[in-house]
């Protein structure tokens, strides 16, 4: 009889049972978790979030997200249409919200809930820059890493990989690993696994962006707009959840060619 004793023979089983392949990369990727299960969740964490906070009354920004938004979702829809991948927007409800609050962050829940905070909206610096932040936020959820990362989050923490089963008390912990799932790593451990998950949505970023009519161009001087915001404050890249600003403009000009494919036929 073989007896399970490591780690990376555990989770090359895992992989066996459940995995599915990210759009554009073709990555493959972890899924112990049924979408009907997550999503739902995430929706009540969504509305959880907005009650928390302030919605901005700046009726021309929040417009300007919605507009932003609405074009990378038609976007998403044509491209995975046309791919013959519609079923990965099955139980999407699409939002966009903007909320006041001077951080300066954007995130996107699983199933399509999006919510940009006025504090980035500076950095953005107009239409262009919310589509580079938009398509990367919406790139998440068309990758499910919040799936991946929720399922990885689970099997770390001993729970069962079936999130019916580990949410029927719907334990802090739970929650906590959901919120985690579209925002940043709190271990070390699986610090490397997250920063792929930014690179991945960056190049698909930049094709839904394309597609929806916006030059991907504009993405490198987001990041360095960024880049001079931290003013080299940052976390080293190797203890950092998201790659390093420098990092980021390099691969995303190495993605450019491949997006400006998409943007050249507008």
């Amino acid at each position: 009889m073989i007896k399970l004793r490591s780690w990376p023979l555990i989770s090359m089983l895992l992989l066996l049972l459940g995995c599915a392949t990210v759009p554009i990369t073709g990555r493959s990727q972890l899924s112990m978790i049924k979408t009907s299960e997550l999503i739902p969740m995430s929706f009540q964490q969504y509305d959880e979030v907005l009650k928390a906070n302030e919605i901005s009354e700046n009726n021309a920004q929040a417009a300007l997200i919605k507009k932003v938004g609405i074009k990378i979702q038609k976007a998403v829809e044509a491209y995975l249409e046309k791919e013959g991948q519609s079923e990965a927007l099955n139980d999407f409800e699409w939002e966009f919200n903007l909320i006041e609050d001077e951080t300066v962050n954007a995130w996107c829940m699983p199933g399509g809930k999006v919510a940009f905070y006025t504090g980035i909206l500076p950095v953005c610096q107009g239409e262009k820059g919310i589509a580079v932040v938009m398509g990367h936020e919406i790139a998440h959820a068309i990758a499910n890493h919040g799936r991946e990362r929720m399922s990885q989050g689970l099997i770390t923490n001993g729970l069962l990989a079936s999130l019916s089963l580990a949410t029927q008390n719907k334990s802090a912990l739970t929650r906590d690993i959901l919120l985690q799932s579209v925002g940043a790593g709190t271990q070390i451990g699986i610090l490397k696994f997250s920063r792929k998950h930014e690179s991945e949505a960056d190049r698909m970023g930049l094709v839904f962006m394309a597609i929806a009519g916006y030059n991907p161009e504009a993405a490198p001087g987001f990041w360095k707009r960024m880049a001079e915001m931290s003013d080299g404050s940052g976390a080293p890249e190797w203890v950092s959840t998201h790659p390093s600003n420098e990092r980021r403009i390099e691969d995303l000009k190495k993605h450019l060619p491949e997006a400006l494919e998409y943007y050249d036929k507008h």
